[in-house]
């Protein structure tokens, strides 16, 4: 078992959708602080790839030249005022220059510590602290969250957050476990003061420590067995700066403080020639939305994205945790708040995986079996955000299949009971763990055999009694043509076995039909919300499964470009009132799939691992099962 990482610093420029390197970060700040005045009291939420244009792209050869463009997003903590800027690192100048009025950016990750320090240091907030009969500062935590948006006067225009507070029973020990409810201090991140200390009385604090770390743990299991996964030969992907390919595989990827991991230009080699499927794939949004209406808990509403970032949340993986098996790892380059080089070393994972039966058959009249082996390409990564630990994974199979899986795990949040437990479950003393949901918001910039593609929605249909249908058996696959985006907004309907089939009219395989993919839901939900809730109004886009929009480059996140403290109605419910067309055109499809958690004792103190995800399939794609050419196991691993 090996270890590799693709060093941040040593990447060569040979494509324009290679991400930024450390030299480019550094000069992309530098040109702006010197061209635009930024000082030391701006901050830098965003420095990333300026992507060209997709024409730029798709006619791109080895040896063109590459213009090298960055994107940030800056804010004036003096003024409050947000800039949006694209600097030329070709050129070595700031190209655009724009305020973003009325905005707030995501909080950084250095504001949150910097927002902590000042809390504690707070004496109306030690005083409160002091009334409940908490001396000890070491063992309080302060977890800031961003404050939503629901109306309040008093905080349009500041840039706010709330923080939950905590107490560990041990310095090392488990703060999720001992909320300190009743207790709210709220912070303007941009001058770093105190503005209220929210007590809403005194509220016991959980007594359980409910710890889970293995130093705790009285005794550990001592019957489980080594488990090696080996490749003697080393991996059977190729990687070449951030291009990527395997078995008939081909793509990149990117990192963006925002959306993490980014896949570009996936394609499929087929008969030798290699068919383009998407373009540009990622998780564009992702909101948790908590369902206890009490005054210490109804904003909980988070935007981990668009209030935060998962791409700065990332985490540094280590072998034989969060990866197993011969891995590449891929560092991600980004900034602190203050514009300097961040650096999350093994940010993302690539590597190989045996898993399971990929097609098999025996002919028992020949005394005959034909099985084979079934491997699968991983690349992923892992972000915390606050008490909840999200695994991003992608899955290429050999079989044309691509799946994205979300990996759900961490630490439940939990309120104190206070007689209280409608809203939660109660999982430990006087502790309730609350009702909530996770959605997970994709765009998938689909680019079947070309840009001009369509969109159907396929239901089963059950023949009527009748004269075609006398036993009352047949049923039948429907399709119908999504022409428009209001037409587009759709459910899932498990009782229909709904899917939706992504095609290119003008490409037909060998039996007439158009090349097609098709988006296959799995677990999913709506939101429990009210329709007039804030919450709907910032994350419209929950209310509906599907979306379906023409490309627009600009069009990147559902919710809008600045939903931290933002009021709503922007992003895909303000782009689909135009009602474009969306026949015979560049899709790019929205896929929302939502995961219902009610707690369980079992998922605490640290939660089992949760799965939710989807999967593309090929539909008439291919002439055939692609995986026909997999070879059978080396005669030493078959079985006889």
């Amino acid at each position: 078992m090996t270890m590799t990482s693709e060093s941040a610093s040593s990447v060569s420029i040979q494509h324009p959708l290679e991400p930024l390197t450390i030299p480019e970060v550094e000069a992309a700040v530098a040109i702006v602080r010197a061209e635009r005045q930024v000082g030391d009291r701006w901050r830098f939420p965003c420095v990333t790839l300026q992507e060209p244009p997709k024409s730029v792209v798709l006619g791109f050869q080895a040896g063109d030249p590459i213009e090298r463009e960055a994107f940030l997003i800056l804010l004036d903590n003096e003024t409050g005022q947000t800039y949006e800027a694209i600097v030329s690192l070709t050129e070595s100048r700031v190209k655009s220059w724009q305020l973003i009025p009325n905005v707030q950016p995501n909080i950084m990750a250095d504001e949150l510590a910097e927002c902590e320090a000042v809390v504690k240091a707070h004496p109306a907030f030690q005083a409160a602290l002091a009334k409940r009969g908490i001396t000890d500062l070491d063992l309080v935590v302060v977890d800031p969250w961003a404050i939503g948006h629901f109306g309040f006067a008093d905080e349009v225009g500041k840039r706010l957050s709330r923080c939950l507070c905590y107490l560990r029973q041990v310095p090392d020990g488990n703060f999720y476990a001992r909320p300190i409810d009743g207790l709210v201090p709220v912070v303007d991140l941009n001058s770093m003061q105190v503005l209220r200390i929210e007590d809403l009385g005194e509220v016991a604090v959980p007594p359980q420590a409910s710890e889970y770390a293995a130093r705790f743990m009285p005794q550990l299991r001592q019957d489980l067995k080594p488990l090696h996964i080996t490749q003697p030969e080393h991996p059977s992907f190729v990687v070449e700066g951030h291009w990527i390919r395997w078995q008939k595989w081909q793509f990149r990827i990117g990192f963006t403080p925002r959306e993490g991991l980014v896949l570009y230009t996936v394609g499929y080699e087929d008969q030798g020639k290699l068919r383009s499927i998407l373009y540009r794939a990622s998780m564009a949004e992702m909101v948790v939305p908590y369902g206890d209406p009490r005054p210490q808990h109804f904003r909980k509403n988070a935007f981990d994205l668009g209030e935060h970032g998962v791409g700065m949340l990332a985490n540094s993986l280590k072998r034989g945790c969060d990866c197993l098996g011969e891995i590449r790892y891929f560092d991600a380059v980004l900034t602190n708040s203050r514009g300097a080089v961040a650096v999350t070393e093994n940010a993302v994972c690539l590597h190989e995986e045996d898993y399971g039966i990929l097609w098999k058959h025996t002919d028992w009249r020949l005394d005959e079996a034909e099985v084979r082996r079934s491997r699968r390409l991983v690349i992923s990564f892992i972000a915390t955000v606050d008490n909840y630990e999200y695994g991003f994974f992608w899955y290429f199979y050999q079989d044309g299949t691509i799946q994205y899986e979300v990996k759900l795990t961490g630490i439940l949040l939990c309120a104190a009971l206070a007689d209280f437990p409608k809203y939660g479950t109660v999982v430990a003393p006087e502790l309730n763990a609350l009702n909530h949901q996770h959605f997970f918001c994709m765009r998938l910039d689909f680019d079947l055999d070309g840009t001009a593609n369509s969109i159907y929605e396929v239901n089963s249909i059950a023949e009527p009694l009748g004269a075609e249908n006398p036993y009352g058996n047949a049923f039948y696959a429907e399709s119908t043509l999504l022409s428009t985006e209001q037409a587009a907004q759709r459910l899932i309907d498990p009782f229909q076995a709904r899917y939706w089939k992504i095609v290119n009219p003008a490409v037909k395989n060998h039996l007439d039909q158009p090349v097609g993919f098709k988006l296959v839901a799995g677990e999913n939900v709506l939101p429990f919300a009210h329709p007039d809730a804030p919450i709907l109004k910032r994350a419209g886009f929950m209310t509906k499964h599907l979306w379906v929009t023409p490309y627009e480059p600009s069009e990147r996140y559902p919710a809008g470009n600045y939903p931290n403290q933002h009021p709503g109605g922007e992003g895909l419910p303000q782009w689909i009132q135009s009602d474009r067309s969306i026949e015979n055109t560049d899709l790019v499809v929205w896929y929302n799939f939502g995961h219902h958690h009610i707690p369980r004792p079992e998922d605490f103190p640290v939660m089992p691992t949760a799965y939710i995800g989807f999967m593309l399939k090929p539909v008439g794609f291919f002439v055939a099962n692609p995986a026909l050419d997999v070879p059978p196991s080396p005669a030493q691993d078959r079985c006889h």
